[in-house]
């Protein structure tokens, strides 16, 4: 287990999870589970970028306090200068190679590995929030980049309970909506729209339905920003024009809807 607390020993503990893993996924008995490992080792990518760009910085602030073979501070503060470059050059290579991992994290989860039924892709919306409320992510992404946006609007996502509230009202889309003047990111199963003029951000997740309850629509949906505001477990009825129960809808759940007199 991590200590959280003593870098020697998370560090022997890392090297032993990946040689475990090396010789673990030498055979996939269920080729599917390669997703998710492909996501944790995206996961385990920034850290280690996170962690080289800290053993760099303990290099240079120690820099004067140290000598080499030699024992001279001069000749120490050169080789700790040229080890903090190092580092930060390699943390670069991780950028690089973090990208591509997450291009094939994208690819793979789009992937039906035993399609016992076509399965088509919808996204579903996780959380929109607009004005005071978006500010935070805004400027998370601002300072932070994308990724971090994408990992904090992640927390609004409850699993089955946020699938079965976006199906409810309406909240279901053929491709994530993206309106004038919004920016995009996709990590994984997630893509994020953003706009800090218009004050707005909002994040999708990816969700395969069978072919059969994907009906064609009855005239091209019109995009627009909902007036009203939604955060949280609520995910209320956002964007798109649907009929009623949602062409992308199954029909348990526009029964569902219809009993509850929650259909347009």
């Amino acid at each position: 287990m991590p200590t959280f607390s003593n870098p020697t020993a998370d560090a022997d503990e890392a090297h032993e999870a990946l040689r475990g893993l090396a010789h673990a996924s030498r055979v996939f008995e269920n080729p599917s589970d390669t997703y998710p490992v492909i996501g944790d080792l995206l996961a385990g990518m920034r850290s280690l970028r996170q962690v080289m760009d800290q053993l760099a910085a303990v290099h240079l602030t120690h820099r004067h306090q140290v000598t080499d073979e030699a024992r001279e501070y001069a000749g120490g503060a050169v080789e700790a200068l040229a080890a903090a470059d190092e580092l930060h050059q390699a943390a670069t290579l991780i950028d690089q190679a973090h990208d591509r991992l997450n291009a094939a994290m994208t690819h793979s989860g789009r992937i039906v590995w035993s399609p016992g039924t076509r399965l088509v892709e919808r996204w579903i919306g996780v959380v929109f929030l607009q004005g005071e409320d978006a500010d935070q992510t805004l400027d998370l992404i601002d300072a932070q980049g994308v990724e971090a946006g994408i990992e904090n609007l992640s927390g609004w996502d409850y699993g089955q309970e946020t699938t079965d509230a976006a199906m409810v009202n309406g909240d279901v889309h053929d491709a994530a909506p993206v309106y004038p003047g919004d920016g995009q990111a996709e990590t994984g199963d997630y893509v994020m729209t953003y706009n800090a003029v218009a004050g707005h951000v909002a994040l999708y997740r990816r969700h395969l339905i069978p072919a059969e309850d994907a009906l064609e629509p009855d005239e091209p949906a019109t995009a627009r920003v909902p007036a009203s505001r939604s955060t949280g477990r609520e995910a209320t009825a956002r964007r798109g024009t649907v009929r009623d129960g949602g062409w992308f809808e199954p029909a348990s759940i526009t029964a569902v809807k219809q009993a509850r007199g929650l259909s347009l």
